[in-house]
C-alpha cells in the first residue's frame, strides 16, 4: 500500500554512470551495482577505489526508481528460468551475466517481496566485520524467513545503507503572524491551518500520522480498537486542501498551502531554493524507510584478489564510520551507522544539521512500516474509503 517516492538528485556521471560491460571480459575483477540515483555520493565511490588493487573495475550504474530496480530483478528471475531450457551451459552463462548485478538498491517496503518471489538471496554474515555497527532495529528489520516475514531467527536479505523518514514542512513566512510553528502531529489539527495542509495520498501514512497523534504506534495490529480514529481522521480531512503523492510540494512552494508532510528526500533538496521552507521531525515519532543493497539470486561472478567477492566489501566499506558521514552529509538521507549511537560522537560537521538531530532523537519513538495482514489491509481501506468519499478532495 506504500510507494515511496524517491526525489531524483543529480549524481556525477562520470563516477556513477556508464553501461554494464558484457560477457565475462577475461574473468576481470567487476563489482556491477545497480543503485538508486543519488543514494551514494561520488566521494565515496572514490574512496572504495582506493582501497582496490589495480585491474579491479566498479560499475556503478543509477536508475530514477525503486519500482524500476525491482521489476530488474523480477525480469533477470524470468530471463534465468527461461534459459534453463538452454542445452548449452556456456551460452546460459553467459546470458547472465550479461545484465545481471552483483548488488540492487531496494527499500524494506519492497523486501517482502522481493523474498518471496525468490528475486534475492541472503547474505553470509560471517563476511561482514562491521554489521555490529548497525541498530538492532535494523538488523531486525532485514531478518526475513522464506514468505518474506520479519523473523528474529530467519536469515539476513538487505544490508541498509541510509534511511530516512516522514517529516512535516512549512512555509515560515505563513506562520509569522501565528507566533508559533508546527512541532509535531497533533499541529495539523489546529484551526488556523484550515485548508490550508498538502498530504500524501497514502493511508498508512495519513492513518498513521493520526495513530501516532494518539499515542499509537503505526503498526497498530486492530484499527478497530482505536475509539477516535475515524473522528480524528475527519477533523483532519477538513484541514486538508490537497493529496497527492508526487505533487504534494508545488502548493506549498507557491504558498497555495501554508504546511506539507512528506518524505525526507524529498523536501530536503527544497531547503536550499527556498528559503521561507522549513522542517520538523515530528518529536512523537515518524515513519521510516530504509534503502538496502540485496544479492540478487542469479549472481554475475565478481571475485577480487584475496577471493573474497567484491560486494561484500562494499557493503562493509558503507558501514565504517567515514562512509557513514559521507552518506548522510552528501544525500539526503542518514546512515543507519549513526542511529546506533543516535547524536552521542555525531560528526562535527553533522552536529549542526537539524535534520540529522532530531531525526536521530526520535528514532526509539519512530516505526518501520510493518507489512498489513489481509484483514488490517481491509480495515486501512475501509477507513480511507470512508473518509475521502466522492466528491471530497
Amino acid at each position: 500500500m506504500l510507494n515511496r517516492r524517491s526525489f531524483l538528485l543529480r549524481s556525477a556521471a562520470s563516477l556513477m554512470a556508464g553501461q554494464f560491460i558484457s560477457g565475462c571480459s577475461n574473468q576481470q575483477n567487476i563489482l556491477k551495482v545497480l543503485l538508486l540515483q543519488g543514494s551514494i555520493p561520488p566521494q565515496l565511490l572514490n574512496d572504495f577505489r582506493k582501497t582496490l588493487t589495480n585491474g579491479t573495475k566498479l560499475n556503478f550504474a543509477p536508475k530514477s526508481q525503486l519500482n524500476k530496480l525491482f521489476d530488474l530483478l523480477a525480469s533477470w528471475q524470468q530471463e534465468n528460468e527461461n534459459q534453463n531450457e538452454e542445452p548449452n551451459i556456456f551460452l546460459n552463462m553467459l546470458k547472465r551475466t550479461e545484465t545481471i548485478a552483483d548488488l540492487v538498491t531496494l527499500s524494506d517496503y519492497q523486501l517482502s517481496s522481493a523474498v518471496k518471489q525468490g528475486l534475492i538471496q541472503p547474505f553470509d554474515l560471517s563476511k561482514f566485520k562491521n554489521w555490529h555497527q548497525l541498530p538492532s532495529a535494523w538488523q531486525t528489520l532485514v531478518r526475513r524467513n522464506s514468505e518474506g516475514e520479519i523473523d528474529c531467527e530467519g536469515k539476513i536479505y538487505g544490508a541498509p545503507y541510509r534511511w530516512g523518514n516522514t517529516i512535516i514542512a512549512y512555509r515560515r513566512d505563513k506562520f509569522k503572524a501565528l507566533g508559533w510553528t508546527p512541532q509535531d502531529w497533533s499541529d495539523l489539527w489546529r484551526t488556523e491551518l484550515q485548508g490550508l495542509i498538502s498530504l500524501l495520498d497514502e493511508p498508512r501514512e495519513v492513518i498513521g500520522l493520526t495513530l501516532k497523534k494518539l499515542g499509537y504506534s503505526y503498526n497498530t495490529s486492530d484499527l478497530t480498537q482505536v475509539s477516535k480514529l475515524k473522528s480524528e481522521l475527519e477533523e483532519l480531512h477538513k484541514q486538508v486542501k490537497f493529496y497527492s503523492s508526487t505533487n504534494y510540494l508545488q502548493p506549498l512552494i507557491l504558498g497555495d498551502t501554508w504546511v506539507a508532510v512528506g518524505w525526507s528526500t524529498d523536501i530536503l533538496p527544497l531547503l536550499k531554493r527556498y528559503s521561507d521552507i522549513k522542517i520538523v521531525v515530528p518529536k512523537s515519532g515518524t515513519s521510516l524507510w530504509t534503502d538496502l543493497w540485496v544479492q540478487p539470486n542469479y549472481l554475475s561472478v565478481s571475485i577480487d584478489e584475496d577471493k573474497s567477492p567484491l560486494g561484500d566489501r562494499w557493503i562493509d566499506f558503507c558501514w565504517q564510520a567515514k562512509a557513514a558521514n559521507q552518506i548522510s552529509l552528501f544525500t539526503n538521507a542518514i546512515s543507519p551507522v549513526l542511529a546506533k549511537n543516535r547524536s552521542a560522537n555525531l560528526p562535527k560537521n553533522l552536529q549542526n544539521n537539524y535534520f540529522v538531530k532530531s531525526s536521530l532523537e526520535v528514532v526509539p519513538q519512530s516505526d518501520f512500516l510493518e507489512n498489513l495482514s489481509p484483514n488490517l489491509e481491509k480495515q486501512y481501506l475501509s477507513l480511507w474509503q470512508e473518509i475521502r468519499s466522492p466528491g471530497t478532495s
